[in-house]
């Protein structure tokens, strides 16, 4: 029932905002909060916005969603201007990067007035980015993903340390790296669970773990298996990290669950058929991640520049080059290919 009645919401709201021009737009840029997640619904994508704000809020870091709906605007726009794919930017394909690059850059940098010309030229760089790796990526058929916002927002935090203007906050200065000093995590249900919570949030920079449990139910809103895909990405890359030693803050935080999450959704219920193959496929990719998150952080320790989504990005590009069909072959297309084989099998 309650199902039933969110597609008479959605349905009703596109039937309103096919009218008119600004209801196009506004649909966009909910459906692009929502494909950060790799989901195409408004209502999903109104939930994820109502998380950011509320974490935000919560955290004392207001500044984080003025950026995410400063950059969602923008870099929707930028795309409209440049007369992309009608269909695609309906979707919201062009707002979910420049939305995580209107999170990272008010995160990491101080909250000066011209930090927001920073965020409105990074949106819209963003967007351009955006095109310019789906042309490219497209020649071996694999998406961009998330990589338009990783590679736009290194270049602005890299930069920001050579501009007087554009001050530093959170980063970590360049450093070498160094083994952690304590691998101690304190192992209560508790602190765990939030953790796996924060994990949900992290996908877009909030250290909440309401957010992130709000986030799960705008999930569940458009797929029960994506929301399920999501618990399982956070859950065992909380857990791997945890039992390979990693300090117990970053877990707390929720630091190595949010890549794991976008892996464990792309590969697990949206880019495959959702099946048993999938499932473990999918959970050798989300292992995979936390392999690749804590390489890509020993890497650019020295750069002084978070990871981001750059692990997810690798270790799905990695799972999705094999080019693997885990559909279930029809009972006449099994039988064909048994004779095919037959046929081709040399006589002793």
């Amino acid at each position: 029932m309650a199902l039933m009645a969110v597609n008479r919401i959605v349905r009703t709201w596109d039937s309103m905002a096919d009218r008119h021009p600004a209801g196009r737009f506004v649909d966009a840029c909910l459906r692009g909060a929502s494909q950060v997640m790799l989901q195409n619904n408004p209502l999903t994508g109104l939930l994820i916005l109502a998380a950011i704000a509320w974490g935000s809020i919560r955290t004392g870091t207001p500044a984080v969603l003025v950026g995410v709906l400063v950059a969602l605007v923008v870099g929707t726009l930028t795309a409209l201007l440049l007369r992309v794919d009608a269909s695609s930017w309906r979707q919201g394909l062009f707002g979910f990067s420049p939305l995580l690059t209107g999170a990272a850059l008010p995160t990491f940098l101080a909250v000066r007035p011209l930090l927001w010309v920073y965020v409105v030229v990074g949106a819209a760089v963003t967007t351009v980015v955006t095109l310019a790796l789906s042309n490219v990526l497209g020649t071996w058929g694999v998406a961009a993903l998330t990589f338009p916002f990783v590679l736009t927002s290194w270049f602005l935090l890299m930069g920001a340390y050579q501009f007087a203007r554009i001050r530093i906050s959170t980063l970590s200065h360049p450093a070498l790296p160094a083994p952690p000093e304590s691998a101690h995590v304190p192992l209560t249900v508790e602190y765990l669970a939030t953790g796996m919570a924060k994990g949900v949030a992290q996908v877009f920079l909030i250290d909440d773990w309401i957010s992130g449990a709000v986030i799960l139910v705008a999930l569940a809103v458009n797929s029960r298996v994506v929301a399920l895909a999501a618990i399982l990405g956070t859950v065992v890359g909380t857990l791997v990290a945890v039992g390979l030693g990693v300090p117990g803050d970053p877990v707390g935080k929720g630091i190595w669950g949010f890549n794991a999450v976008l892996t464990a959704v792309a590969l697990g219920a949206v880019l495959y058929r959702p099946s048993a193959a999938v499932t473990a496929y999918a959970l050798l990719g989300t292992l995979t991640t936390v392999g690749v998150q804590a390489a890509l952080t020993t890497a650019l320790t020295p750069l002084g520049v978070p990871t981001l989504t750059a692990p997810f990005v690798v270790a799905t590009w990695l799972f999705l080059l094999p080019k693997r069909d885990f559909a279930p072959i029809p009972h006449h297309e099994r039988v064909e290919e048994a004779t095919a084989v037959t046929t081709a099998r040399p006589k002793h």
